[in-house]
């Protein structure tokens, strides 16, 4: 690749090297440079313009990041499209993250252009989080080392694993003994009972069994021997006095009821007196003293495993030390108050949902509803809705207005919320207000989808996804194909309080001359984004003798 200086007259074609303003257009980094771009560089009398020329063994960054997540992301990983030669790896479920250390650090050491940053190994994560990001660092990586990161990544598929997987957690039934000395306090273990609850349902499991006992082998050992904790699949133990040896009484009480001692022990401060055992195949865990506290300790890297179905080892206890020093980590959300996984900051997939505007008076259509005309064998409203529905966004929500009854039986049968615009007659602007007023708490954006596209697909809603990112300047995201703007707009939640104060018969597009720092134009592969049907005669055309009349109820 070359990148520098290059002459303006020679420019067409080579990738824009740092963001400018053009004839008041603002041209964002790594912007293509057409003819008419190096025309107008030209009439501004400028001689040279910062550009990168690939060369033909380049590969452009997002089909490079593109190709190799495809082939990173194992089990329970949802892959989001490259954009701007990064492609994001998110948790499809609450769990436990699994990465094959040694080949992400191989592939991070293939060359300067391929980098991949994860989470850190096991650990803990909530659905929708982010669990590695694969970022080519120039505008395009050389095709050897993307081959040769896709190798790596197939390598470890072929040890029947991948290079992030997840292994999602799973209901576990769970059993707590609790042993107690004669100047035991009732209320000491209540508030055990209750904090070793609040851990086992916050990772989906329930505490079905728990019995109190004096703090001896024997009676440890007939409380393990009990039916009801034979019908757990994990039994915890938690001791009057914290274990200090293998021939304590916790300890003593698994060999005599039959099972053996694992491991005494974790490199986990706090932690440090955990003991792992086994009675007839299923786990049981000596907890340490700090398990009666809400705050992380080595208990909970333990219980998170066995209930993602991770077995856990004597080596697994014993590699906890790098990195289990907890004491000085700043506070994760405790299982009272963040579900013990994921920190709240984490990074995550963004919440974004598609408001479809079907509300509207297709007065343009004459005295037709132009959303329930049958296109291709569906109500033109469905192709949207479908799309949306296949797509990443988090909810899909149709604003209704004219002929309400009719559009809702369009749309049968799928999953959609609806939310009816009573002031539609207002024009399009009063069905965003009503859209945007119905989003929960916590949206992050919102695509702004009109009804009657016929060709708009999950794909290109995923890409303007894929694209968000208010904190890199890209809070607004429009759909570009042949250097035309189309639909959906994806509006960060910065700019709903906007939204909601919008007026007539216009979208939101209006709002875009003030906030041109923050909008980024989205590159399409075809034009599925420019294809609206507004009048008779559009119907028409795109349909064919498939147009049909309004579908009747």
């Amino acid at each position: 690749m070359e990148f520098g200086p290059l002459p303006v007259r020679d420019c067409a074609g080579t990738l824009l090297g740092h963001s400018l303003t053009l004839a008041g257009r603002r041209l964002k980094k790594g912007h293509r440079l057409s003819q008419a771009d190096a025309q107008a560089l030209v009439e501004e009398g400028r001689e040279t313009v910062i550009a990168a020329r690939l060369g033909p063994d380049d590969v452009l960054e997002d089909e490079a990041a593109d190709r190799i997540a495809a082939r990173a992301g194992g089990d329970g990983v949802r892959i989001n499209a490259a954009f701007t030669g990064r492609a994001n790896l998110y948790a499809a479920a609450d769990g436990v993250v699994l990465l094959d250390v040694d080949r992400l650090r191989a592939l991070n050491h293939l060359d300067e252009a391929v980098t991949i940053a994860t989470v850190a190994p096991f650990e803990a994560v909530t659905a929708g989080q982010m669990l590695a990001t694969i970022k080519i660092i120039p505008f395009a990586a050389p095709e050897r080392a993307v081959a040769a990161a896709e190798a790596l990544a197939d390598t470890a598929r072929d040890d029947g694993g991948a290079l992030v997987r997840l292994a999602p957690f799973r209901r576990k039934s769970v059993g707590l003994i609790l042993t107690a000395l004669p100047e035991s306090k009732d209320s000491v273990l209540d508030k055990t009972v209750d904090s070793v609850r609040d851990r086992v349902e916050a990772l989906g499991c329930a505490l079905d069994a728990v019995e109190r006992c004096p703090h001896t082998a024997e009676a440890v050992a007939g409380a393990l021997a009990l039916p009801v904790f034979g019908s757990c699949d994990i039994v915890l133990v938690f001791g009057a006095s914290a274990i200090v040896d293998r021939g304590d009484v916790i300890p003593a009480g698994i060999v005599a009821v039959g099972g053996q001692v694992v491991h005494f022990g974790m490199p986990v401060d706090p932690g440090n007196l955990l003991l792992l055992g086994e009675v007839a195949q299923r786990p049981v865990i000596g907890l340490p003293g700090c398990a009666r506290s809400p705050k992380l300790n080595g208990f909970d890297w333990v219980l998170q495993r066995l209930v993602a179905d991770i077995a856990v080892t004597r080596d697994d206890l014993m590699d906890t030390g790098i990195g289990g020093l907890l004491k000085e980590i700043p506070t994760r959300p405790q299982p009272r108050e963040g579900g013990g996984t994921a920190s709240p900051a984490a990074p995550r997939m963004p919440q974004v949902a598609a408001v479809i505007l079907a509300a509207g008076l297709s007065r343009r259509m004459g005295d037709r509803n132009k959303l329930t005309a049958r296109v291709n064998g569906k109500p033109l409203v469905r192709w949207v809705a479908e799309a949306a529905l296949a797509s990443t966004a988090a909810e899909t929500l149709v604003v209704l207005g004219a002929e309400a009854g009719a559009v809702r039986q369009a749309l049968a049968g799928l999953n959609l919320r609806f939310v009816v615009n009573p002031d539609y007659a207002e024009g399009m602007a009063s069905s965003i207000r009503a859209g945007i007023a119905a989003l929960p708490a916590g949206t992050d954006g919102a695509l702004i989808c009109l009804g009657d596209m016929p060709d708009l697909k999950a794909a290109h809603l995923d890409r303007l996804i894929s694209a968000f990112n208010p904190l890199e300047g890209r809070a607004i995201c429009i759909p570009l194909f042949a250097e035309k703007q189309g639909n959906p707009v994806l509006w960060g939640n910065s700019f709903f309080p906007e939204l909601s104060r919008l007026a007539g018969d216009r979208g939101a597009k209006g709002l875009l001359a003030g906030h041109a720092e923050k909008v980024a134009e989205v590159a399409m592969a075809d034009d599925g984004v420019l294809t609206d049907l507004d009048t008779p005669q559009a119907l028409a055309a795109y349909a064919g003798a498939g147009a049909e009349g309004p579908e009747q109820a």
